[in-house]
């Protein structure tokens, strides 16, 4: 967030910006501090910058369910620029590259980043690597380790319109302000490059598709329970049986789908 909030001056210069902070919800209260906006206070007031917070409210993947409908928002507004911060990036948090036309990872040294790029996938997710902190002790060495795991993949069966050789990777020291605006350059300069090799319509594609099948997904979920319950068969009372081992959840599934 420290990066976005640097880097609005550079994104908002002469453009409108649109920001998307996402922050995770309790598992336990379902509740969220939302407090990636008041890291922005500087710009709350600005009137090309429009900040939204959201909670991931249980989805996976690292954004929350609105992201993408809130995001269409912005775009309808006529923001030229629309940035969002996801939770993280681990095991699974990779949806955004689904959603954004470029995708920056950051990293910071020291922090077992080569050997988390390797087992996250995180090569398959960045168009840009912006090594923050890089005034820490093994900055460079992120960077040649990064480098190195870039020019062994051959194939990384990431989203569409990636490409290796167009992955950059730009050391920066967020909280001094230095190399922030090399590394909103190279977010511009993966732009314009989709733009002239065609990626970015197939980008397009790939998120149109993950919003087709999410759409498809919650509506046939709630179909499935509707039917359920005009059986009588209530959820808690198929999962005491299923508790019970009375039955297994793949008949119950299997039986709600073909109703």
């Amino acid at each position: 967030m420290r990066l976005i909030d640097d880097a609005l001056p550079a994104a908002a210069a002469g453009k409108t910006v649109g920001v998307l902070a996402v922050d995770p919800t309790s598992p336990f209260t379902g509740g969220a501090i939302l407090g990636d906006r008041i890291r922005m206070q500087d710009h709350a007031l600005d009137p090309g910058v429009f900040i939204r917070s959201l909670a991931t409210r249980g989805q996976l993947g690292g954004l929350s369910r609105a992201t993408s409908d809130c995001a269409r928002v912005l775009d309808a507004m006529g923001k030229d620029v629309i940035l969002i911060e996801t939770v993280g990036v681990g095991q699974d948090e990779v949806e955004i590259c689904r959603l954004a036309h470029t995708t920056v990872v950051v990293v910071v040294p020291g922090l077992g980043d080569d050997i988390q790029a390797i087992k996250a996938g995180i090569l398959e997710v960045a168009d840009v690597f912006a090594v923050n902190k890089a005034d820490r002790e093994g900055a460079d060495r992120t960077v040649r380790d990064l480098r190195s795991m870039l020019e062994l993949s051959q194939s990384r069966g990431g989203p569409a319109g990636k490409d290796d050789s167009e992955v950059q990777i730009v050391k920066c020291v967020a909280s001094r302000d230095e190399g922030v605006t090399d590394v909103w350059a190279a977010v511009e300069a993966h732009y314009k490059h989709l733009q002239q090799g065609g990626g970015l319509l197939e980008r397009e594609k790939l998120r149109a598709r993950t919003e087709l099948l999410e759409i498809l997904r919650e509506r046939l979920l709630r179909e499935a329970v509707a039917r359920l319950a005009q059986q009588g068969a209530r959820l808690d009372d198929l999962s005491l049986r299923i508790a019970r081992r009375e039955v297994d959840p793949y008949t119950v599934a299997e039986e709600a789908v073909r109703t």
